[in-house]
């Protein structure tokens, strides 16, 4: 019965992974130029909530690998992704999964992402900051109405 569990996490896994590597390739246009945004955020935040940030962190990396190897992401995309990662999933390991760190931590992780960014491109990280304000308050609103379906489909998949 363990391999089957084991089997089962690493397929999970997996199936995550795919999906947040392509949820990571498609962005939403805004209605001002630079200011598109991810769908993976919202996704990524809920991932964090209901699997905790060491899985959560290896279905990222796994992401990662399949895009930079698919050629969809270069190593600065990557680099932005894994702060993301990092902030995002770090909040709920320090404050825990509740309705305000579910909203947070997907703007802050982008902020935290902004910054970096800011550093490699030699850019100010307020401006980039505010050219994602759309995509934060869009990661903000859709981690918070998503987290309530994923956190029952987690359960139901863990009762199977």
């Amino acid at each position: 019965m363990k391999n089957r569990e084991k089997i089962r996490e690493m397929t999970t896994t997996a199936l995550l992974a795919a999906l947040l590597a392509v949820m990571g390739m498609f962005r939403l246009p805004s209605i001002l130029p630079g200011c598109e945004f991810q769908l993976s955020a919202p996704f990524a935040v809920c991932l964090a909530a209901c699997f905790g940030f060491r899985r959560y962190f290896k279905i990222g990396v796994l992401a990662s690998m399949m895009n930079l190897i698919l050629g969809t992401h270069t190593i600065v995309n990557v680099t932005i992704a894994m702060i993301f990662r990092l902030v995002a999933g770090g909040i709920f390991s320090l404050f825990g999964v509740n309705p305000v760190t579910i909203a947070v931590s997907g703007p802050l992780g982008t902020v935290a992402g902004r910054v970096v960014l800011g550093a490699i491109s030699d850019t100010n990280p307020l401006a980039l900051a505010a050219a994602a304000a759309p995509g934060m308050v869009f990661t903000a609103v859709g981690a918070s109405v998503m987290y309530p379906v994923m956190k029952h489909l987690v359960r139901r998949e863990k009762n199977a």
